[in-house]
């Protein structure tokens, strides 16, 4: 790692040593400066990681908007969390992560316990509530990473929160935005599959060593494909409107990785 990259990140820890703690009070007391820091600490993270982001199709409005995405690395979230104030739904077991688990609660990751049969319904509960208040929830739809080579198949239920809100909250319809994250680049050059474990984090992967390799490699480029808004009111197809929004995250994500109309590659074994 060079003398550049190992500066810019301290400056990045820096920046999380300086913002942990007004974010912890904006969150603690609902301040709206507690929804901008994470964009602020995102943005830092992008530009000490190395990390190049291209937008492609059009951003959520200022609507109650449900995004459905691809999941491919803990580097979604930096990349995703750069872009404006949102939250991300996350299994229960980063919240007690060192470090990351913190920082999931200060991002205001809404928490799901998926052994939990109950549990389900009491996040979709949750989600309505933020939907209802017009806030940006992502929702990572396979429920876990893959290599970024392919898509796994989409989890409906948790889509469900579409519905509450719809029914809970008197909202006359709720966007459901499909969403593909395409690792193209590193060092200016596409990434050959064999590269890809050096930025995907699936499986059975450790992350510890997982960080180290991605930090002394070069600089990765990203696009966020936004697919087409779709609306969901109270005579929408939960499952229907899904698999729509994983149709064309599955498009995307292949338009990206250059080979639109082609087979999709096997996914790793698991």
């Amino acid at each position: 790692m060079g003398p550049g990259k190992l500066l810019r990140l301290l400056v990045y820890a820096l920046a999380l040593v300086l913002l942990i703690g007004p974010q912890a009070l904006g969150v603690r007391f609902h301040w709206a400066i507690g929804r901008r820091i994470p964009v602020l600490f995102h943005r830092i993270g992008l530009w000490a990681l190395g990390v190049r982001v291209t937008q492609i199709g059009h951003p959520p409005k200022e609507t109650p908007t449900l995004v459905l995405s691809n999941h491919v690395s803990w580097l979604d979230i930096v990349v995703l969390g750069s872009l404006r104030p949102l939250s991300f739904v996350a299994k229960s077991e980063i919240a007690g992560w060192p470090l990351f688990g913190t920082l999931a609660r200060l991002q205001r990751s809404i928490f799901i316990e998926r052994e939990r049969k109950a549990a389900t319904s009491e996040v979709n509960a949750t989600i309505a509530r933020r939907l209802a208040r017009g806030e940006l929830i992502v929702l990572f739809a396979e429920g876990t990473t893959g290599d970024g080579q392919r898509l796994l198949p989409f989890r409906t239920s948790l889509v469900g929160a579409a519905r509450l809100a719809l029914a809970d909250h008197s909202l006359d319809e709720i966007v459901l935005q499909p969403l593909a994250l395409v690792y193209t680049r590193r060092d200016g050059l596409p990434l050959t599959r064999r590269e890809r474990p050096e930025i995907a984090w699936y499986g059975d992967m450790d992350l510890v060593p997982h960080l180290g390799a991605f930090l002394k490699a070069g600089p990765v480029d990203v696009e966020i494909r936004w697919g087409s808004p779709i609306p969901f009111d109270a005579a929408t197809d939960r499952k229907r409107a899904a698999a729509r929004a994983e149709d064309e995250v599955r498009r995307a994500l292949n338009v990206g990785l250059g080979r639109a109309g082609a087979p999709t590659p096997p996914h790793p074994t698991r």
